[in-house]
């Protein structure tokens, strides 16, 4: 090195705590620990730069200098013949570690990861995972999975351990300062410090000097893990001296930094790390978001608010102006009236807070005081908006295709290119129209995906058409799916023979019917057609075997989805549409005998499964590939038994003549009959409320059958003013909960033509009841009153007579 740059060193080891290597301990992920490694780097200039991290993601250093590459990433280490157990270590643009490497790239310094291996931490995941299935330990597996050692915590650089007592070295110094809130503590004596000219390693012995205080009374701190990986990161220090001597700057948690000044010999550091367990690992760089940052995402990566952090970093010349601005922009584009001077009058009183709460500067406590009180007008729900939009945010880092991957991961990545579906950390709705070859490929590949557990997106309740030929998918992409990607890497290459093959597997090992007929459904949607024999084959197979009539009535309605979802599609159902028509004639011979002897939670769901049926038949008789043109025939034959079986609980007796009636196979006299005769006095008045329920209730209409039908409505009327007083209070729950479900204006009609008195003689017996609109003839003044309105809406002159006329015919 030249000679200014070792002065510099020189002057820096001069005023750092004793001779040896430059040990910057930091909090991950605070950008006042970033800007001040920067500057101690830029002073010191050492030869060499040691960082936190697993080693194995040394050669991965270089592309943290690709322009491709924009924080928040994170290093993804995963176990190579289990790839679900995997563990991160976050960088965000002011993570100390990613400052540090970026400076040795800019300065073509070499830079190295020091912490132990992720080979070790996978390993040691793995010990927890079967101590914990066994009842030994109290860890969260999934959490220690994930945490690694990128300091995920609110103390810095603490790892996960064994022991009961941790301490939160943050939490302990603030309440020593007399402060209630860690993160306040570290605004005030940190992030709001500017480092002066020839001070920038002033912070960094001060923190250590704390630490080192904090390690001689709590020792380990309840982290006894950290023992192995500081004995790990001594010899990697040692290593480093003798190649560049004390020419050596290490980034480190500064809770670790007491403990790698510390004098120990080669061989006790050596003995505390022999014998540890290993796994085969790989790593790569994935995407990151500012929201799994914070601690509300599971991961606790130490910081509640780091889109705030992310500010300070990216502004730290008038950081309280610069967001407010940030605030005043979001609001506005929520329709919020906010002006410059709420922008002004904001930072006065978040100046104003300061003071008074004898702070140097305003922290995210007072400038979100001031946003409420000035901006929100003192509500806490645009509030909420601010917290998580700007305070944590959504922001989703980028990663360069150059970076390692599983062949997977890159069929992924091109897919998503190809079909111009980015990868975006906040929810977003997509609309396809399968009709599109761009679309249909699009749904394609999100199938495959939720095939393989790769939940980037789920169906959702499209606002438009209900037609087959459209789908809406609400779309997020969370880091935790690169895992996922990884873990389906052992399934296939690509997304389409990975999916293929899992679909296979899944369907050799489904237990149910019904797994199996969703299964069918889901091939079909995601257009595997390789897959599709094998599972038709054991789709057969499980339907020949399954005396369960329940199975099978749940199973028949997601096969006949599948044919009309193979039609859209243009995929060859042949085979589906033959087995959804042997399926529906086993229900057929075994739903009779299945009805009877229910009890009243069997009978409600045997009802539910009848409904279903009667849906499926209606489609699967339309479906040209069934070519079962007399399946409706007799599924209408199956409920004229279920209505005249008194063996049938009434639920289901009265859904059998409902469906009838609906159908047009059944007419309103005979329905009328069947009712007089469940209601008259001979038939228990419980059996006689669920076969009313079974009738008009369950959504199915019935309150406008009764509006539309006064001898229905006198006939229930009549009948439940003789209900015994000693039997009403059992048959009121049930009666409440069939009329309940009717929408508000059916109720109030209903109760309309009660109050009036509808007689038994209605339209259908040929005599009026002199209520409006239920006369037997036509009620002309009634028609002609809107017709002017009809008019109005298909755009007709006032003289085309014939046209209103014919009106006059269809509105009566």
């Amino acid at each position: 090195m030249g000679g200014e740059q070792v002065t510099g060193w020189e002057e820096a080891v001069g005023r750092a705590a004793g001779s040896g290597p430059l040990l910057l301990g930091v909090r991950h992920h605070g950008p006042g620990s970033a800007r001040a490694v920067r500057a101690a780097l830029e002073e010191a200039r050492p030869r060499v730069v040691l960082i936190e991290g697993p080693p194995e993601a040394d050669a991965l250093i270089p592309l943290a200098a690709d322009e491709e590459m924009r924080p928040p990433v994170a290093l993804l280490a995963h176990a190579v013949d289990e790839p679900g157990r995997s563990a991160f270590w976050p960088l965000a643009e002011f993570s100390p570690e990613w400052v540090a490497i970026r400076w040795a790239l800019e300065h073509d310094v070499p830079a190295r990861f020091i912490d132990l291996p992720a080979t070790h931490t996978l390993a040691w995941a793995r010990q927890e995972d079967e101590a914990a299935v066994e009842g030994d330990s109290p860890l969260d597996a999934e959490t220690a999975d994930r945490e690694g050692d990128s300091g995920p915590h609110p103390g810095p650089g603490l790892c996960p351990g064994p022991a009961d007592l941790r301490i939160d070295p943050l939490g302990v110094l603030a309440a020593t300062a007399g402060y209630d809130d860690p993160e306040r503590w570290w605004e005030d004596v940190v992030e709001h410090r500017g480092a002066g000219k020839g001070d920038a390693l002033a912070p960094f012995t001060v923190l250590e000097e704390a630490m080192g205080a904090l390690r001689e009374t709590y020792g380990s701190g309840g982290h006894d893990r950290d023992l192995v990986r500081e004995a790990y990161m001594r010899l990697q220090v040692r290593a480093a001296q003798r190649e560049f001597e004390d020419s050596v700057a290490v980034v480190c948690g500064a809770w670790h930094v007491p403990a790698l000044r510390r004098k120990t010999t080669v061989a006790a550091d050596k003995a505390l790390l022999k014998g540890l367990p290993k796994v085969k690992a790989d790593m790569t760089w994935v995407p990151w978001t500012h929201r799994r940052l914070s601690r509300i995402s599971g991961y606790g990566a130490g910081i509640d608010s780091p889109g705030w952090y992310g500010h300070l970093f990216s502004a730290p010349d008038r950081p309280v102006e610069r967001w407010m601005t940030k605030v005043a922009g979001l609001l506005r584009a929520e329709d919020r009236l906010v002006s410059s001077a709420h922008v002004i009058e904001a930072v006065r009183l978040a100046e104003t807070l300061a003071a008074m709460r004898g702070r140097p500067l305003p922290g995210l406590s007072e400038t979100t005081d001031a946003v409420r009180a000035v901006m929100c007008e003192g509500s806490d729900v645009p509030l909420a908006l601010v917290q998580d939009r700007l305070i944590v945010g959504d922001v989703l880092g980028e990663v360069p295709a150059t970076a390692p991957a599983v062949p997977l991961q890159r069929d992924l990545a091109r897919l998503q290119r190809r079909l111009r579906l980015k990868p975006e950390a906040l929810e977003r709705e997509l609309e396809l129209d399968l009709r599109k070859e761009t679309d249909a490929a699009r749904s394609r590949l999100l199938h495959r995906l939720r095939l393989l557990g790769v939940a980037w997106g789920g169906p959702a309740a499209s606002r438009g058409s209900t037609g087959t030929f459209r789908e809406t998918w609400r779309l997020r992409w969370e880091p935790e799916l690169s895992v996922r990607v990884a873990e389906a890497g052992v399934w296939g290459t690509t997304v389409l023979s990975a999916a293929t093959a899992k679909a296979e597997a899944d369907a050799v090992a489904a237990q149910g019917l019904t797994d199996v007929t969703a299964l069918a459904e889901r091939c079909l949607l995601a257009e595997l057609p390789y897959v599709l024999p094998t599972v038709m084959r054991i789709l057969a197979d499980r339907a020949a075997l399954d005396s369960d009539v329940g199975q099978l009535a749940q199973a028949l309605p997601a096969l006949v989805r599948t044919l009309r979802y193979g039609d859209v599609r243009g995929t060859d159902t042949g085979a589906l549409g033959e087995v959804a028509a042997g399926l529906a004639e086993r229900v057929f011979v075994g739903l009779p005998p299945a009805c009877a002897a229910l009890d009243a939670d069997g009978a409600e769901e045997m009802r539910r499964h009848v409904d279903a049926v009667h849906g499926a038949v209606g489609l699967l008789g339309e479906a040209p590939a069934a070519g079962q043109g007399h399946l409706r025939a007799r599924w209408q034959s199956v409920l004229r038994v279920l209505c005249g079986r008194d063996t049938v609980p009434g639920v289901i007796r009265g859904r059998a003549v409902r469906l009838l009636l609906d159908d047009g196979e059944l007419a309103q006299d005979e329905a009328a009959r069947l009712m007089g005769l469940v209601l008259s006095p001979g038939t228990p008045p419980a059996d006689a409320a669920a076969w009313i329920e079974g009738f008009v209730g369950g959504g199915s209409g019935g309150g406008m059958l009764l509006v539309h039908d006064e001898r229905l409505l006198g006939l229930v009327d009549a009948w439940l003013t003789e209900v015994p007083a000693e039997a009403f209070t059992d048959v009121l729950p049930l009666l409440r909960r069939t009329f309940s479900a009717y929408e508000p204006g059916v109720r109030r009609t209903l109760g309309e033509l009660v109050r009036r008195g509808p007689g038994a003689g209605s339209s259908a017996a040929g005599t009026g009841s002199g209520t409006p609109g239920f006369a037997t003839e036509l009620d002309t003044v009634r028609a002609d009153a809107v017709l002017p309105v009809v008019r109005l809406l298909l755009g007709l002159d006032e003289g085309e007579e014939r046209i209103g006329n014919n009106l006059v015919g269809v509105t009566g």
